[in-house]
């Protein structure tokens, strides 16, 4: 016979409310996603306590997506501060005579995550305003910041277009991306190059369509980079619903060198400059002199980039400048350097693997307790407040701009989430409704994952309307 048996867990917020088990409400969502619990892992502390409220899964290693990025970030903001930055310095091995550089002229970086098209201005036009008109050599892209291999852009989702899966670059220069904007139209969509590129033009095949715009608008464009007689074409082929209006899409269709040797020819040009020789990697001479340089905005801005919404070359960037300690940089001194730091924290996370640092791996894999034990020791650092603040705030901006905007979770929760193909990830802070502070933690992996966000949504909203006292009663069946 049935009984319905109520099992009050602890009462109280310093104890462990729900230790092995889950929230009614996210067990619930999960149900309704077919998600078993057995894939996914939680842990919900609050930040004063000794012992989790929710304990799930939690020594499992499971892949964080991008929530790795929190570890990556914090590491950087302990280990360079949040005021560090980056320089980019234009060199010549030749003075400049009547206008003229007799020599090359090095563009040298230092791993610069956020290096956009207006610095990449600005620094070419303080070589206008000293005097240079005209360079006679070549204009020589000095990357030797960072020691990394090239890397296949499409081998992690056969989309090598998307501006997330550049590799990492010690000269990276707006993201390596071109900026477009689509405008539709009744008869003829139209494609607008942002970004200018020397020797690259636009072939719109788009055809108009009727209907509403989707969110799949991205989709139904294919693009193709096709060789001319003038240098290459992006060809647009595919629809375009003139319901979408006008939208802004970026792109990364050219390599590296390509793809800096045209906007660094365009940008040069529009400033009244001219090139005799060609634009071109290499490394830059001990001798030479330093003519003009621009600095980067601080460490903490790029982590607020990069947490908010979720920039994975930028992520790649700083991870690896942690790898550059006088010598260029590598994943795996990154990843020494981490681990070092790691342990010099008392933070001993066997099953950590770190791949690039960005979330953006299949082998990245990390326990949802080791998750939840560098979240307690960020609050307790130095650098806290930069640390959350560069995380999504429910409801109101970042990655969680349109999630529990309805909820009591609205604008009290700073939270950093992940997504992959199986991997649905989130983790930070929640206020509880008595204004105390909660560290929270769930990964899912599982085949189903992509249904996952309800539950995870779930959650947060558990932790954001709980009260301090609150008993817990779960209700068995027997």
């Amino acid at each position: 016979m049935k009984r319905l048996v109520a099992l009050l867990a602890v009462a109280v917020l310093n104890g462990t409310a729900l230790a092995d088990g889950l929230p009614p409400g996210m067990l619930g969502a999960l149900k309704a996603a077919q998600i078993p619990a057995a894939s996914v892992a939680v842990v919900v502390q609050p930040v004063d306590a000794k012992t989790p409220l929710v304990a799930h899964n939690v020594s499992q290693p499971m892949n964080p997506a991008s929530v790795m990025k929190l570890l990556t970030t914090y590491a950087a903001l302990d280990l360079l501060g949040p005021a560090w930055t980056w320089k980019t310095a234009a060199l010549a091995d030749a003075p400049a005579v009547d206008g003229v550089l007799r020599g090359n002229l090095y563009l040298k970086g230092s791993g610069d995550p956020r290096f956009a098209i207006q610095d990449l201005w600005a620094l070419l036009r303080q070589l206008r305003v000293r005097g240079v008109q005209a360079v006679a050599g070549d204009i020589i892209l000095d990357r030797s910041a960072f020691d990394v291999p090239a890397i296949d852009p499409g081998a992690f989702d056969d989309k090598p277009m998307r501006p997330y899966n550049v590799g990492p670059n010690g000269l990276l220069i707006n993201f390596q991306a071109l900026r477009f904007t689509l405008q539709g139209d009744p008869r003829d969509p139209r494609v607008l190059m942002e970004t200018p590129s020397a020797g690259l033009r636009v072939d719109n095949r788009l055809q108009a369509a009727d209907g509403p715009c989707g969110n799949d608008w991205k989709d139904r464009i294919a693009i193709r980079l096709v060789p001319d007689n003038a240098g290459q074409r992006l060809e647009f082929n595919g629809t375009y619903a003139t319901a979408c209006g006008e939208k802004s899409l970026s792109l990364s269709p050219l390599t590296a060198d390509a793809q800096a040797t045209g906007l660094i020819r365009a940008l040069w040009q529009e400033l009244g400059g001219s090139l005799n020789g060609t634009v071109r990697p290499g490394t830059t001479p001990g001798g030479a002199r330093l003519l003009a340089e621009h600095e980067s905005a601080p460490l903490a801005d790029a982590v607020r980039d990069i947490n908010k919404w979720s920039n994975n070359v930028m992520a790649r960037q700083v991870f690896l400048t942690l790898g550059n300690d006088g010598a260029p940089a590598t994943a795996e001194r990154a990843r020494k350097r981490i681990g070092a730091w790691l342990d010099g924290r008392g933070l001993r996370f066997p099953e950590l693997v770190i791949d690039n640092g960005s979330g953006l791996s299949r082998n990245e894999r990390i326990a949802a307790d080791s998750m939840n034990r560098l979240l307690l020791d960020a609050w307790k650092s130095p650098v806290m407040a930069e640390f959350i603040s560069s995380m999504p705030i429910v409801g109101i901006d970042g990655t969680m701009k349109r999630r529990l905007k309805e909820s009591e979770a609205s604008g009290r929760a700073h939270i950093k989430t992940g997504y992959l193909e199986g991997v649905r990830a989130a983790a930070g802070y929640a206020l509880d409704a008595n204004g105390r502070r909660i560290a929270v933690t769930v990964f899912i992996n599982h085949p189903r994952s992509a249904a996952g966000g309800p539950a995870i949504d779930a959650l947060i909203a558990w932790v954001a309307q709980r009260r301090t006292g609150e008993k817990n009663v779960v209700l068995e069946t027997e």
